[in-house]
């Protein structure tokens, strides 16, 4: 009989914490929406995506308005759209008790922007991947310039480097590589502002200081472009400081285990 007792004391007690989770669900869904916890997480200091901006677009797609009830927040549609922008890596949407929800989101972080031949411009992340510019925002990154025919697509660096078509067509992996040894090495990312690909295919390096070209040559691989520049780097560290940093008009890296200069012809 005791046991039967506490059968159904216990059930009328799940009856009556379900009967509460519902009215308290329904309530819920009759709330207004309030503006939701964003979190953005940022590698470095390009923010390409903020809180106002992010609001701004959900409201222009009528996903997130005024007096909306929250049971006509859809966050899985909210989700989808958000992930759609180009800025965004990773996102959260999600509701909590209480009537509040929130966004989790990671912002791609970009290792070089490209001015193409076409007179375009993109960035390039730290995937190998293409993302458009912002006008609320312009990164402080590497900038390449010059014979460079690659838009912005949804290919990433890793397509092209499986395809021996796109590999010969595409500079993008070659890019790709270039500002991720250089965004890598501090001291090589505080020197290089620029890389320009000639007509012949060949990286100039532009330094922030001197007046030097630094002829990096093809970069086919990672591996051979951590090779030219760890001569850069004995060069600048070991040479530069105590001839000038003007002395030369060339710094040419191409040949194995060498760096020959040309001289500026007022310094002779």
């Amino acid at each position: 009989m005791k046991e039967k007792l506490k059968i159904a004391a216990w059930a009328l007690f799940a009856v009556a914490v379900i009967t509460v989770l519902l009215l308290a669900g329904k309530n819920q869904d009759e709330t207004i929406v309030q503006d939701p916890n964003i979190s953005i997480s940022v590698v470095d200091e390009n923010a390409f995506l903020t809180e106002s901006e992010l609001l701004v677009r959900l409201k222009r797609l009528n996903l997130f308005y005024p007096n909306q009830l929250m049971k006509n927040l859809n966050t899985k549609a909210i989700e989808e759209n958000i992930r759609k922008m180009h800025e965004v890596e990773e996102v959260n949407v999600y509701k909590q008790l209480g009537g509040n929800w929130g966004i989790k989101l990671k912002v791609r972080q970009p290792y070089a922007r490209v001015f193409n031949q076409f007179g375009e411009s993109f960035y390039v992340d730290s995937k190998g991947a293409t993302m458009d510019p912002t006008p609320n925002f312009t990164a402080r990154i590497l900038v390449f310039t010059g014979n460079i025919k690659d838009k912005s697509d949804t290919l990433l660096v890793s397509d092209i480097e499986a395809n021996p078509k796109l590999k010969n067509e595409r500079s993008l992996d070659e890019i790709f590589h270039i500002a991720k040894v250089i965004h890598e090495n501090p001291f090589l990312s505080a020197q290089i502002s620029q890389v320009h690909r000639d007509r012949w295919g060949d990286f100039i390096l532009i330094p922030r200081v001197g007046a030097q070209r630094i002829v990096l040559g093809p970069a086919p691989s990672e591996h051979e472009i951590t090779e030219k520049l760890k001569k850069l780097v004995v060069f600048y560290t070991n040479g530069l400081p105590y001839v000038g940093w003007n002395k030369y008009k060339t710094i040419n890296l191409k040949y194995h285990n060498q760096v020959v200069c040309t001289y500026l012809r007022d310094t002779l």
